[in-house]
């Protein structure tokens, strides 16, 4: 059966430049589209699509690594400092961030693309032979694609409680396809609550059409990892009811925390090592797969020790550590000085899974909504949750709970996965120019990203955000 390669798929899906359309292998006639209707001839083609979409993933610009690192960087108030060369990285660590940036664009560009290829595979559900398989494939692009719309209209939109969200510019929602270079038409930027809106569709269709078994593929989502996001987008919103229950619906798949939180990372504390490879473990919702021969962790490129070794983590977040956490083994020093810093041991896999969604996160989430919610908590308690991660961590459990607890548990647990930028804002906390040491305040224009200038330049529609020129 005829299949698309993941190459050949981005390329027919971002209609760029003059692709081939082959009546035979001596015959090639140039044309600016590849036409759906050859392209996905069968059921066969569509679920080759939607793997192309989970490669999409993969990809350094999205959560191969630099969408996390980026976001870290322009939140970071002084945990980590990136002593690297690379200007785009120095640029969102000192808030900085120019509108020629090319991982920003790059981070942009290839979203969309990967929105574009979930789109196509959203149009030809119908090619699929059972209904069984049209509803895993529509659960499993929607999922993809809420995932995507989130983490860009955090980027590039104001946080949704900064302002109105009805009124502030989120990024543009493209719902149907770009095949042909006619399809690609300007297409402005909608509000930030209209994105929200399209992100809970589009992750509330997808948990109900998953089952709790995986799609196509072993690494396909789960009805879990939509439940997950929601929480996430849940939590974001302030909408903590939804949140604890949405988390609670993550929670209650067959996840449980590993023993030891290094084996998350395949940190072993006997030999004092991290293998070249991570597997999934039983804590994972959903992850980001990686191989040696498939997909770059960029996130080992940056942070390992033994790789460019750029980010150095610093004392203000290393005090943290309370005596006994097992957490901090993995750091290579908790005390770090000018000529030996400190470095995270959770990227030293250079071809290590990327755990975008784990049991550990579900938790503290569903501990915090529940928390702020007040009256009967959903599931656990926020005590046995945020006892459940500090007990794994080798520290004594709490008898009370506070939301500092929580917030700190999970600035820990969390710490370098590219959870900061969002937690900054939505708890309204100031960070800090590097540069000067002058606080800028949680809602600051430097700490939404530019619209990038290619961008702007090929679609008169969009509007750059305040505080760029």
């Amino acid at each position: 059966m005829k299949k698309i390669v993941p190459s050949l798929l981005a390329a027919a899906l971002l209609a760029t430049g003059l692709l081939p359309s082959c009546n035979s292998k001596l015959d090639v006639q140039p044309t600016t589209f590849i036409d759906s209707s050859v392209a996905f001839t069968n059921g066969s083609d569509v679920q080759a699509a939607l793997v192309g979409c989970y490669t999409g993933l993969q990809s350094t610009n999205l959560y191969g690594g630099y969408l996390q690192f980026m976001t870290d960087l322009l939140a970071d108030n002084g945990d980590e400092s990136f002593v690297g060369t690379f200007t785009q990285p120095q640029e969102a660590q000192r808030k900085t961030l120019l509108i020629t940036n090319s991982q920003v664009s790059a981070t942009w560009l290839s979203a969309y693309d990967v929105i574009n290829r979930t789109n196509n595979v959203l149009a030809n559900l119908s090619k699929l032979p059972t209904a069984g398989q049209q509803a895993s494939a529509e659960g499993e692009a929607r999922f993809i694609r809420g995932l995507l719309y989130f983490d860009l209209v955090r980027m590039f939109g104001r946080d949704w409680n900064d302002g109105t969200p009805a009124n502030n510019l989120g990024v543009p929602v493209v719902l149907t396809p770009t095949i042909t270079r006619d399809d690609a038409i300007p297409v402005a930027r909608n509000t930030v609550a209209a994105v929200y809106t399209q992100v809970i569709t589009d992750l509330t269709t997808a948990e109900a059409r998953l089952t709790t078994s995986s799609g196509f593929n072993p690494f396909s989502t789960t009805r879990y990892a939509c439940a997950a996001v929601l929480a996430r987008v849940y939590l974001q919103q302030g909408d903590f009811t939804n949140a604890a229950a949405a988390a609670n619906r993550a929670i209650a798949g067959s996840f449980n925390l590993n023993g030891y939180y290094g084996d998350n990372f395949g940190y072993l504390r006997t030999t004092n090592q991290t293998p070249s490879l991570v597997a999934n473990t039983a804590e994972d919702i959903f992850t980001i797969q990686m191989s040696a021969q498939s997909g770059t962790n960029q996130l080992n490129t940056f942070y390992a020790r033994n790789r460019r070794a750029d980010v150095n983590i610093q004392p203000q977040f290393l005090s943290l550590f309370a005596t006994g956490d097992t957490r901090a083994t993995l750091y290579t020093t908790l005390a770090p000085t000018a000529s030996t810093p400190s470095f995270t041991r959770k990227y030293d896999a250079q071809y290590g899974n990327i755990k975008l969604i784990r049991l550990d996160e579900m938790l503290l989430t569903r501990a915090e909504a529940n928390l702020r919610a007040g009256g009967t908590p959903v599931g656990a308690t926020p005590l046995a949750d945020v006892n459940a991660v500090r007990t794994r961590a080798g520290l004594p459990a709490l008898t009370t709970v506070t939301l500092s607890d929580i917030l700190q548990e999970r600035r820990i647990e969390l710490a370098f996965e590219g959870f900061r930028l969002g937690d900054l804002k939505r708890n309204q906390e100031n960070t800090t120019d590097p540069i000067t040491g002058a606080t800028i305040a949680w809602n600051a224009s430097r700490l939404v990203f530019p619209i990038p200038f290619r961008e702007l330049n090929v679609n008169s529609l969009l509007v750059q955000n305040a505080g760029y020129n």
